[in-house]
């Protein structure tokens, strides 16, 4: 009889879904995708019920995925989520509004409102500081602008939790997706009552807490009768997508360090220690690994910059609209790109902040401007690194994965930039592989998550930085630094002229 475990990922734009065997080979895979919405500037909503939906009908195709053999079983389920999102339940368990995204920044006066109510207790107890995407100023912005629907809320959960509660009918919350709400005790892993009862929020708002490879149920009989899955169908809690990616990278140790672009940009670094103080610089969280934690720096609009500039060309293809980059020196013939189109979080934490094309000249073609967005996402990535060797971190060499590794000019870029040998993945599949090892360690196929990433994690071609380049970089990134500080008033004399604009 083969068995394998499903790793299901629900991102921002779409849900998949992953079939792994024990060899760590994915047999079959399914992907939805589900609307967001954006009813005003900065605004970022979705309905939680879309997740669901998608979710079963991903599980579905799986399940009816040809070559499979006779007899095969799932041993367990577990979820990569989208971190920081409000999904806000009633008495009933069902949502109360549309889930407020990681990518909302309407809550700026919330989290001036945590400052003033923790001080510096806020990061000693969370390790994070209070920024717009995080879920405890969601909280705040509900109770204040919707009071009559946060007085019927009975919890909250994150989006992956929500999918798992209607999955099993079972209702927790992981560890390291927790450790995004700006309410968990992070080296103590607990909800914090000091945090609690400094915004007057009542205990009761919070879920259960467990660890990422904990069992939280098994999927419900009609739910297995309607996907066609057949087995034990054990549900793991799963994790943040973040922790998920590194553990699908096989980042479960110090000196190496994730590169991650999706919608947004992260570069992740594995922390052994709970004690280490980054002064709220990075974001410090609980990892998937139990006991084990990570930091990481996030720029908001990675892919997101990548997506909206192809959009802008007329929607070609990435090949033809990436064609030529790498023909191109760095510094992209004198032009920079700063990637805020959504505002930034590291090392800024601004949420007013916009981007910008600065040296625009009339000999610049397609792929200049191209090159430039990939060098601009690198640079805004390159903050996080900067931060790690000042806090004096060994930092030896980064796995690629996401958008950004599908590009061999952009890895180069990347092994350039940052001046460390960059590597791909073979198999790569990001955070939803990670979800399928939480469940193939859940189900006890390995001793821990380490041993599964020996046999499911496989290790591409490693870009080695050119010296000429990465001189030329080193030369680029000052310049870069500068573009914040250059157009931060002048983003914020234009904000209100940007009322109305159609959000892509």
């Amino acid at each position: 009889m083969s068995e394998f475990v499903v790793g299901i990922d629900l991102g921002t734009s779409a849900v998949k879904a992953l079939l792994v065997g024990k060899d760590g080979r994915i047999a079959a895979e399914a992907s939805r995708e589900y609307p967001l919405s954006s009813p005003r500037p900065g605004w970022s909503e979705q309905r939680p019920e879309d997740w669901v939906e998608a979710t079963l009908s991903a599980l579905g195709e799986l399940s009816a995925a040809p070559g499979l053999p006779q007899g095969w079983t799932v041993e367990g389920i577990s979820f990569s989520g989208q971190m920081h999102g409000l999904v806000l339940l009633g008495d009933e368990l069902q949502p109360l509004r549309p889930a407020i995204l990681w990518n909302d920044t309407r809550t700026t006066a919330e989290c001036r409102e945590i400052e003033r109510a923790l001080g510096t207790r806020l990061l000693d107890i969370t390790r994070n500081p209070a920024l717009e995407g995080f879920t405890l100023p969601k909280l705040l912005w509900v109770r204040k602008h919707e009071p009559e629907t946060f007085a019927q809320g009975r919890v909250f959960v994150l989006p992956k939790d929500y999918v798992r509660l209607r999955l099993t009918g079972e209702l927790h919350m992981d560890l390291s997706d927790a450790a995004g709400t700006l309410l968990l005790d992070v080296p103590n892993q607990r909800w914090s009552p000091e945090v609690l009862a400094a915004l007057d929020l009542g205990a009761e708002l919070c879920p259960p807490l467990v660890e990422s490879t904990a069992q939280t149920g098994t999927l419900l009989p009609e739910l297995a009768e309607r996907t066609g899955l057949a087995g034990p169908l054990r549900v793991y809690a799963g994790g943040a997508d973040n922790a998920c990616g590194a553990i699908g990278a096989g980042i479960l140790q110090e000196g190496e360090a994730l590169c991650s672009i999706g919608t947004s940009g992260v570069l992740l670094s594995y922390e052994g220690e709970q004690d280490r103080d980054y002064g709220g610089r990075v974001h410090f969280f609980n990892h998937g690994a139990p006991g084990a934690f990570y930091s990481m720096g996030v720029t908001l609009g990675a892919g997101y910059s990548m997506s909206w500039f192809k959009r802008l060309m007329g929607g070609l293809d990435y090949a033809e609209l990436l064609a030529g980059t790498g023909d191109l020196p760095p510094g992209s013939g004198g032009l920079l790109f700063a990637p805020y189109l959504a505002g930034e979080r590291t090392p800024y934490a601004d949420a007013d902040i916009r981007g910008s094309f600065i040296g625009l000249d009339g000999g610049h073609r397609r792929e200049h401007l191209a090159r430039a967005v990939m060098e601009g996402i690198t640079f805004s990535l390159n903050d996080t690194l900067t931060i790690y060797r000042e806090a004096g971190r060994d930092i030896r060499s980064i796995v690629s994965i996401g958008g950004g590794a599908k590009n061999p000019d952009w890895l180069q870029i990347q092994a350039d930039l940052f001046g460390l040998p960059v590597t791909a993945l073979e198999n790569e599949q990001g955070p939803g592989l990670g979800a399928a090892m939480l469940a193939a360690a859940g189900c006890g196929w390995f001793p821990d998550l380490a041993s599964c990433a020996a046999a499911f994690v496989r290790r591409g071609r490693t870009y080695e930085p050119q010296p000429e380049a990465a001189a030329a970089y080193r030369e680029l990134y000052p310049l870069y630094r500068q573009v914040y500080e250059a157009t931060r008033s002048l983003s914020a004399g234009l904000g209100r002229f940007r009322e109305g604009l159609a959000q892509g």
